[in-house]
């Protein structure tokens, strides 16, 4: 028999030594979420999977048994390598499928049986995603965030990541999301994150602060596809509020460096989605200045016309300002300034 685990019990008793989580679901199930930090190593590839799974619900639970011992037996020269050469470097290997049914008990079973130090994820990835569900708001309750506001390009991000190098205790949405939350947010990111694994890594992200004030950048209720939970969107309005300004000049190079690395026809691509604010007349005036590499004049129009109307108009009270014009400065002020404030 072989051991289970739950969740909350890694990093727990001998679970505190070195270990890895093991997700054994296919590269789609794997690709779409999974718990942050795990390695995909699966039994069955996608097509595999789809076709297991048709025979299981239309066929029967035996013949559907019989077909995936068949398939997984090929693969399992190539697995047993994988984990083998894991198992040299951690003292404790934690494998997981969707349920914790037949993929994660089966390989649990063999490699157990081999002398691996195998384990399995009590209820799989979907026991992993209960658990978030009941833990993250509670988690959330706990802290008082700090939260920067400003218009596009003041570099708000930037102080995020500045702040995080320096050990202070960090939750970056748009990192989470894998998007920036404008319209132009995902340009040069690829693919954004499922709605689970946002919420897996925002979970992630808070359960190894060291403190329980955290910083963040405002956004607004929707990052992209993403929807940032209530009970943290509300939480966040009741933050210490910073404002982080800059000069159009820093706004201009920060923006550049974020979203101008050979990805023209994503700019253009996502500018057409302004046609209805912006009207043809000006789009069509800024591919033409993409293509002639005039970046800097489309992005400093781009925040006069439409970016920063967008944040003037919000009415919100300040615990103070800081004026960005070198990153390291101004994460300086502001750890500074968090010392002197009565929390």
């Amino acid at each position: 028999m072989f051991e289970i685990i739950n969740y909350e019990d890694i990093g727990k008793n001998r679970i505190n030594e070195s270990h890895t989580l093991i997700d054994v679901r296919s590269p789609c199930e794997y690709d779409s979420e999974t718990i942050p930090g795990a390695i995909n190593i699966p039994l069955f590839n996608d097509e595999e999977r789809k076709l297991i799974g048709t025979i299981y619900n239309q066929e029967s639970v035996e013949k559907a048994k019989k077909i995936g011992i068949e398939t997984a037996s090929n693969r399992l020269p190539n697995i047993y390598n994988k984990v083998s050469s894991l198992d040299k470097q951690y003292n404790n290997l934690i494998f997981f499928c969707a349920r914790g049914g037949f993929r994660s008990s089966s390989l649990v079973s063999l490699f157990k049986s081999l002398g691996i130090n195998a384990t399995k994820l009590n209820g799989g990835y979907k026991g992993y995603r209960r658990y978030i569900n009941e833990n993250l708001p509670s988690t959330v309750k706990e802290i008082l965030f700090i939260v920067l506001y400003g218009n596009t390009g003041t570099g708000k991000t930037d102080i995020l990541k500045s702040l995080r190098k320096k050990g202070v205790d960090v939750l970056d949405l748009e990192d989470c999301a894998n998007h920036r939350g404008s319209l132009l947010g995902n340009v040069g990111l690829g693919k954004q994150n499922t709605q689970k694994m946002f919420e897996s890594l925002i979970y992630e992200s808070l359960r190894t602060r060291k403190t329980n004030l955290v910083f963040i950048e405002g956004e607004s209720k929707k990052i992209g596809r993403n929807i940032i939970p209530n009970y943290l969107y509300n939480s966040m309005n009741k933050g210490i509020n910073l404002r982080i300004e800059a000069s159009m000049e820093t706004r201009i190079d920060n923006l550049l460096k974020d979203y101008v690395h050979e990805t023209d026809n994503e700019l253009i691509s996502s500018l057409n989605f302004l046609r209805k604010y912006l009207g043809n007349k000006n789009i069509n005036k800024y591919i033409e200045l993409i293509s002639k590499q005039k970046y800097r004049e489309v992005i400093q129009e781009l925040m006069i016309k439409y970016y920063d109307p967008l944040y003037n108009h919000q009415n919100r009270n300040y615990n103070a300002v800081f004026y960005n014009n070198e990153i390291n400065t101004t994460t300086q002020q502001i750890i500074e300034w968090t010392k002197k404030v009565r929390l």
